[in-house]
């Protein structure tokens, strides 16, 4: 009996990760625009920011061994989450920005093979969907201020359309959705080769995702009676 008590409780527990993990991602998309408009919701964005990283490893926990590495690669994350320096062409901030990026993929494919390697889709794998499709776009955000850091010629701002003349974060993430979903972003034009070649693999990446990976989930989803939606 307590064996079963305590599998109903992970099951109530652990079949939510993916859906939790939404919800703080979509936070951060919705927050990010008021970053800068009070002290408050500046640091209340470092505050989800660094819950994210948290909700992040709890999503990918699926065995030990997948944890421990996870949590590695969750601590230069956590540190760029919480304190949102500004980019520099320090080695310390490359070093910082790389492996953050690496943890994002590392997420991103773990979530990746636990979601499409079930047959039978349900809500949370739906979910767990969604979460690559926003992860996807704030891993690009994080590679083209990178790239800008490289480079910092490598985006052209619209001064009739930007109150400043440098990207920063908030810039590359409304570029990085709005070249995934194919409607662009007005104001922002990549110059460089690299800028435009990774414009050109997200884009590619976002329809393709959208068109073939999302389809067949939505397409396999089926509600039986006795599943929870």
């Amino acid at each position: 009996m307590p064996h079963k008590y305590e599998a109903q409780f992970e099951a109530i527990t652990t079949g939510y990760r993916f859906f939790l993990l939404f919800l703080f991602l979509l936070s951060v998309l919705i927050l990010y625009p008021y970053a800068e408009t009070s002290r408050f919701s500046y640091y209340a964005l470092r505050i989800l920011g660094s819950a994210v990283i948290i909700v992040s490893v709890y999503a990918v926990s699926f065995r030990r061994s997948v944890l421990i590495f996870a949590v590695i690669l969750a601590v230069p994350a956590f540190v760029q989450r919480l304190r949102l320096p500004e980019p520099s062409a320090s080695t310390f901030s490359i070093i910082n920005i790389v492996l953050s990026f690496v943890f994002d993929v590392f997420v991103v494919i773990v979530i990746f093979r636990h979601v499409f390697a079930r047959e039978q889709a349900n809500s949370e794998t739906v979910f767990g969907a969604l979460c690559i499709y926003l992860l996807v776009g704030f891993t690009f955000a994080s590679v083209y201020g990178m790239v800008t850091v490289l480079q910092p010629s490598a985006f052209y701002l619209d001064p009739r359309t930007s109150f400043h003349s440098i990207p920063n974060r908030f810039d590359f993430v409304y570029y990085s959705y709005g070249t995934m979903t194919s409607l662009g972003a007005p104001g922002i034009t990549p110059v460089s080769p690299q800028a435009r070649s990774l414009t050109v693999l997200e884009a590619i990446l976002g329809v393709l995702y959208l068109a073939v990976l999302v389809a067949r989930l939505i397409g396999a989803y089926r509600t039986s009676p006795g599943q929870d939606l």
